[in-house]
């Protein structure tokens, strides 16, 4: 089960009989929310609440008409809207965090009977080996290059704040300590509870102000923290045991697991993110990191209490400790007279002082001094690997491959910098900046510029504009950092909204331009600092993939910098923009389709490749479950290397519990697993993948053509802002990024991706997630294709998974509830748009039950579908007092609003945003 696919109730919680368990918990929980509202709020509120709750309650089951209870929410004063809000809120948030707790019980439960998700995926793979489809070596060399990057994305769409989330995770620890087969929670357990609840109650959900980049890189460092401490040794111990049963020894350098960042370092229309910001960033990674690891480097330090009165010790390691006492006076005298006979100990005293001294050597921003601080990640696993050679060497092999073992290889995951981080800038920033520097300068200057060795010399950036300096000064950090933490501090350079093949040469030539790729006059040999990432974002630059990766490889100088980046290209596929652009259907087809002709094109020029999937929460922004997503891939196209954003509220859904965390991590590295060595050549014959092919391009053009007439109607824009609260979300607070591109016009063309998706789900039209679909497959089955589409359905990982997506979306549609906000805040003249999305989600779910042979949506779902009704109950109140408190907020002066008012109305999209688990 996913996380949303639990049933609840508030006080008569309803649920299959064998998730006794969680409805005990719900119910629980309910009892001491309302506890905790007479309390802070006293009887008068707790009555409020619950008269509201089954009044809706009787809607639902049509024995009450909705008018009444809007004319009773009219009545009720914004203070007390704002405490009904608040309430309704919290326990959505109980809820959520009740279901996690039961999903992490259910995983433990699973994992006893059938084994991990990298068990099922080890023994596949060993079916496969002993079917003879790889020989041992090909797997060694397959399993040896795997290399995953979760990335932490720089704008988050969390509407939780920090403060919530962390009483929350103290709620979900609490509940997880209590027993499974106990009818009640103890009553030191349940007075922490309650504690925390009141905590909860008293703590504002609302952001007072716009977040800085720092404050969001904290943000994601307290997730990094206890991935750290917490998960990842134990995945990647677990990885490296199964792998043992394939016969897979991993080399010193083997790295299966890393996480990346673009928090600190994502320029892309956002200006509040500098130069400075990106140094500071990184320092701030970097302290993280070390806090984190010296926790375990005591422990470790405790226990290698190893003698050499007992057993031998290398040379090598206690020449290493001399050295280290030596060039480390800070050592007390009193490890150097107690640890005399104890050179690991000693080591890794000298470690944690080296630590300490890099730590402060960052903050205070000098130079490195070799032997006393660490100046690269690699420079810390020499010494933490020279610790396990020597015990290797003498008699301690039990002892290097456990703990210290385990050390090594989750910093090896995280590096000294916690995170490898990303820069991404808009591919307009890098012509502003050369059309700054050359006077008439224009596109078809791209390749004589970059075969032009003495431009760099010539570069004088005094005259830049503040705008052509910030860029200018993003790349002089790169080389800064780089200088400073290693060549893994920062790998990636990605332009945003790549049209071709000039945009990324352009980034290049200022690269070069900063000492980041360095050509030898004499030889020719290039040597370049970052790689280079073109993100195709619409369904015009993913139709011209292969075009412009071919432009890219058949450039001499271009295709040198890959070579000396290990013949590496990474290329990043926007899911958000595409799907914003043309659909969800065609979005997701030409995503797929070029990865195939990347692929393609790569293997020609005997290029690896690295495709970084841009995936948002939502399903309309490239969301669903992650194995599902993998396995569907194009074969061939993992290959070991991908790299997928991890944002929102879908990084404290997967890492804000320990035995979530380890799933997720675990359904990943499974996942990609799978696609590198299972999924390497057609699954199906070139004749029925040629088939579905056609028939999946006859979805997509008439899909595309149902969502273009929509998305070119001139009066949509104004529809959207009228239907939705989607004006509202700056208010909120979630990310330092505007939600519109600065410099162009205000519209559905500058608003970004996530508030599109944002302003839909909160009016629970949803359209980016399934508009389009029904007049796709109404076409198919018009031209004969039902047989063809259900043979797609079965056999198909991609359709397969796309439908399912599309059924969640569709499932969590509603549009009696979307109609309330059209008949309630749009102009009677613009109700006709409305028309239009209800006629196409009946065809959608008219073709949808058609394909599945379904009776309703989620008919093979009951628990999902259950979970989503009962669910309803609690977010139509919400609902209506959302609508009732945009209609009075626009009825005034913007400027003039009841403050009282703008707060409760905030208050309910962070109410729907819970209930519904998402928010763009």
């Amino acid at each position: 089960m996913r996380l949303d696919e639990v049933t609840w109730r508030w006080n008569d919680y309803a649920v299959p009989a064998n998730d006794i368990d969680l409805r005990r918990n719900v119910r629980q929980l309910g009892e001491l929310l309302g506890q905790t509202l007479k309390r802070q709020g006293g009887d008068q509120l707790f009555e409020l609440v619950e008269e509201v709750r089954l009044e809706v309650r009787k809607i639902a089951e049509n024995k009450k008409s909705k008018s009444q209870i809007e004319q009773r929410l009219e009545n009720i004063s914004a203070e007390q809207i704002i405490e009904l809000v608040r309430a309704f809120n919290n326990f959505f948030n109980l809820a959520n965090i009740a279901e996690q707790v039961h999903r992490a019980r259910i995983l433990q439960e699973q994992e006893g009977s059938s084994g991990s998700w990298l068990t099922q995926a080890i023994d596949r793979i060993q079916t496969a080996k002993n079917n003879g489809q790889f020989s041992s070596t090909e797997l060694a060399e397959w399993l040896s290059q795997l290399s995953i990057r979760p990335v932490f994305t720089a704008h988050p769409t969390e509407a939780a704040r920090r403060s919530v989330l962390s009483k929350l995770t103290k709620i979900g620890e609490l509940l997880g300590t209590n027993s499974t087969q106990s009818d009640s929670i103890s009553p030191t357990v349940l007075t922490q509870l309650a504690e925390t609840i009141d905590l909860l109650w008293q703590t504002d959900e609302l952001r007072l102000g716009q977040p800085e980049p720092l404050d969001e890189a904290v943000n994601a460092l307290y997730y990094l923290d206890d991935l750290f401490t917490n998960t990842v040794p134990e995945v990647l111990t677990e990885l490296e045991q199964h792998l043992s049963k394939l016969d897979f020894t991993p080399t010193l350098d083997w790295r299966p697991l890393r996480f990346g960042t673009w928090i600190g370092g994502d320029r892309d229309g956002n200006p509040n993110v500098t130069a400075e910001v990106t140094k500071s960033a990184i320092v701030l990674q970097t302290g993280h990191f070390i806090r984190v690891l010296l926790r375990q480097l005591d422990e470790l330090r405790q226990s290698l209490s190893v003698s050499t009165r007992l057993v031998d010790v290398s040379a090598e390691l206690l020449k290493s400790v001399e050295t280290d006492l030596k060039l480390l006076p800070e050592i007390e005298a009193r490890f150097r007279r107690i640890n005399a006979e104890e050179p690991y100990r000693l080591k890794a005293t000298a470690i944690r002082h080296k630590l300490l001294l890099t730590q402060k050597r960052h903050a205070e921003n000098k130079a490195h001094e070799p032997g006393r601080d660490y100046q690269s990640t690699k420079d810390l696993l020499a010494d933490l690997e020279l610790m396990a050679k020597s015990l290797s060497q003498n008699q301690g092999l039990l002892i290097a491959n456990g703990q210290l073992a385990k050390l090594i290889r989750t910093v090896k995951a995280f590096g000294l910098t916690h995170a490898v981080m990303d820069v991404r800038e808009h591919a307009k920033a890098h012509q502003y900046l050369l059309e700054q520097m050359i006077p008439n300068f224009n596109q078809n200057q791209i390749i004589a510029l970059l075969n032009d060795q003495q431009f760099e010399k010539n570069f004088d950036p005094t005259n830049l504009d503040a705008d052509a300096k910030r860029t200018w000064q993003s790349f002089k950090a790169i080389a800064e950092l780089i200088d400073k933490f290693g060549s893994e501090v920062i790998e990636t350079y990605i332009i945003s909204m790549t049209r071709s093949a000039k945009d990324v040469f352009a980034a290049v030539i200022i690269a070069r331009a900063a000492g980041l790729i360095k050509i030898d006059e004499s030889t020719n040999a290039v040597r370049a600092a970052i790689g280079f990432a073109p993100l195709l974002e619409t369904t015009t630059e993913l139709e011209s993939a292969a075009q412009i990766l071919e432009e890219l490889l058949s450039n001499e100088l271009y295709r040198k910098i890959v070579k000396s980046r290990g013949d590496m290209q990474e290329i990043m596929l926007g899911y958000s923009d595409s799907n914003k652009d043309a659909g969800i259907t065609t979005s997701q087809w030409q995503i797929h389709k070029a990865q195939r002709v990347l692929r393609d094109v790569a293997k020609r020029y005997g290029v690896r490749l690295r495709i970084f999937h841009g995936r948002g929460g939502s399903v309309g922004r490239g969301g669903g479950p992650t194995y599902d997503a993998l396995i569907a891939l194009p074969y061939g196209t993992v290959d070991g290397q991908i790299k997928m954003t991890e944002q929102g509220e879908v990084i404290s859904d997967k890492y804000g519990l320990p035995a979530l965390a380890r799933e997720n991590l675990e359904l990943t590295l499974a996942g990609a697993l799978e696609a590198t060595i299972l999924n390497r050549k057609p699954r199906q014959s070139e004749n029925s993948l040629s088939a579905w092919s056609e028939t999946m391009d006859l979805v997509s053009q008439n899909a595309f053509k149902s969502y273009k007439e929509l998305l070119q109607d001139s009066n949509l824009p104004d529809y959207f802002y009228q239907s939705t609260p989607v004006e509202q979300l700056g208010n909120l607070f979630l990310g330092s990024r505007p939600s519109n591109r600065p410099g162009e016009k205000q519209g559905l063309e500058s608003l970004r991706a996530i508030p599109w998706v944002f302003g839909w789900t909160q009016s629970r039209q949803i359209i980016p997630g399934w508009y389009g679909v029904g007049s796709g497959l109404k076409a198919a089955r018009e031209a004969g294709q039902t047989k063809m589409l259900r043979q797609m359905l079965t056999d198909w990982h991609f359709f397969k998974t796309f439908i399912s997506n599309v059924e969640m979306t569709v499932a969590k549609t509603d549009l009696e509830t979307a109609a309330n906000y059209v008949s309630t805040l749009v102009k009677p003249e613009l109700h006709y748009i409305f028309e239009k999305i209800r006629a196409e989600f009946k065809l959608t779910v008219d073709e949808l039950l058609k394909l599945t042979k379904s009776k309703r949506i989620l008919d093979k779902q009951p628990i999902l579908a259950r979970t989503l009704q009962v669910r309803e109950t609690y977010l139509a109140p919400l609902h209506l007092l959302q609508v009732s408190l945009l209609k009075k907020v626009r009825s005034n002066n913007p400027q003039a609003a009841d403050p009282a008012l703008i707060r409760g109305l905030l208050l309910t999209i962070n109410g729907v945003a819970a209930g519904l688990r998402n928010t763009g």
